[in-house]
């Protein structure tokens, strides 16, 4: 490591050591990187060593250094915390013991891998979970996150790599951090890395590079952690300049129907959209009155139900409403929250099942048209 690089470490540990001594909760800061092996974890330690160096009390809860040397170096001579088993299908498994951690009370505990879902018999269901346990209880963390598990980015990582991935940290999570630092490296240092098995076992090279180590997909990776941070780190400067300037700040509406993925994707444009904003926002479904259990089916309730626990994640208020008029609800729904804006799905395609989506979404745009309000239309391709 050069000198400019130790440099940058230790103003990260300094300004995350000012956050600690500013306030007695606990504090939240999050490293990500575009994949594995830039170099996160080794990060959260080497700061550890930091903060404890000037007194605080860190407390290792639960690391994974996938048998790095490197990485294992830097755990020597700071505490760690024993693991907990739990035996699940004929294995023993092991995880964050949170109540232990709790119990200790550190000033500060390392929770890596922060999208892992704990094993059932957990007492949370996700490893995030957990970091907001701690939080809550004044223990302050640092985490670590790859931008693929970023919920609302899920759709584009989808098409960027051409799988869907499972294990997501809700957009909410990443914005309740008080420091994020992007944890950055060409895309020729970290296949350099990768062919050398600094990241994966050799026999696993290749087949990663044929997959999800292409270069193309980490350039796109990579800049979409770039652009992450970089637009987290100005919403943090300029939130109380925005607050105290507008009284009144934007609220947007979104709508979505039973189409599983189209809604989820306007969920999602929908998060990104208030975020930048610094918008309240809605999320509106409307079951038409000719619609019931039996019409729509039970595979589309559960995926409404899965939509909309989404879009209450992602933390958007969702209104359910049953009427003969869907534009028109939607409209009223939209005036009586003073919304701007209105994010609806449309798409290209002529099946029949897309008929009433396509036709809806133009009812809506003629019934804003007729009523004459100022109210701005988004459309989301879907």
């Amino acid at each position: 490591m050069n000198s400019k690089e130790e440099e940058d470490n230790s103003k990260s540990a300094d300004r995350f050591l000012r956050l600690l001594q500013e306030s007695k909760k606990g504090r939240f800061k999050l490293y990500i990187g575009l994949a594995a092996g830039v170099g996160k974890t080794y990060r959260m330690l080497q700061e550890a060593c930091e903060l404890q160096a000037h007194g605080v009390d860190v407390l290792i809860g639960y690391v994974e250094t996938h048998g790095r040397a490197g990485t294992e170096a830097q755990l020597e001579g700071l505490p760690i915390m024993k693991r907990k088993s739990i035996f699940y299908k004929g294995r023993m498994l092991e995880e964050l013991d949170l109540q232990a951690v709790l119990q200790r009370r550190p000033e500060v505990v390392i929770v890596d891998e922060l999208a892992h879902t704990n094993v059932p018999g957990s007492v949370n269901e996700k490893r995030w979970q957990d970091v907001e346990q701690l939080i809550q209880a004044g223990i302050s963390v640092i985490s670590a996150v790859n931008i693929q598990h970023i919920e609302s980015l899920n759709y584009q990582i989808e098409k960027i790599t051409g799988v869907e991935v499972s294990e997501r940290v809700p957009d909410k999570v990443m914005k309740a951090a008080d420091d994020i630092v992007n944890i950055d490296l060409t895309i020729e240092e970290l296949l350099d890395r990768l062919k050398e098995g600094k990241i994966y076992d050799k026999v696993k090279v290749e087949a990663a590079l044929k997959n999800f180590f292409q270069k193309e997909n980490l350039l796109q990776l990579r800049e979409l952690a770039l652009r992450e941070v970089s637009n987290h780190l100005m919403q943090r400067i300029d939130l109380e300049v925005a607050m105290a300037s507008r009284k009144n700040l934007d609220k947007l509406v979104a709508c979505i129907n039973t189409n599983e993925k189209a809604a989820k994707e306007i969920i999602r444009k929908a998060s990104r959209m208030a975020d930048r904003f610094r918008a309240k926002w809605y999320v509106v479904y409307v079951q038409a009155e000719q619609e019931n259990t039996d019409t729509i089916g039970l595979a589309k309730q559960r995926h409404l139900i899965n939509n909309l626990q989404l879009a209450t994640q992602l933390g958007g208020q969702i209104i359910r409403l049953k009427g003969r008029h869907v534009a028109q609800e939607i409209l009223q729904v939209a005036q009586e929250k003073q919304a701007t804006l209105l994010i609806c799905g449309v798409t290209g395609r002529k099946s029949f099942s897309d008929w009433f989506k396509i036709s809806q979404t133009r009812r809506i745009i003629r019934a804003v048209s007729d009523a004459g309000i100022d109210l701005d239309i988004f459309l989301v391709s879907v």
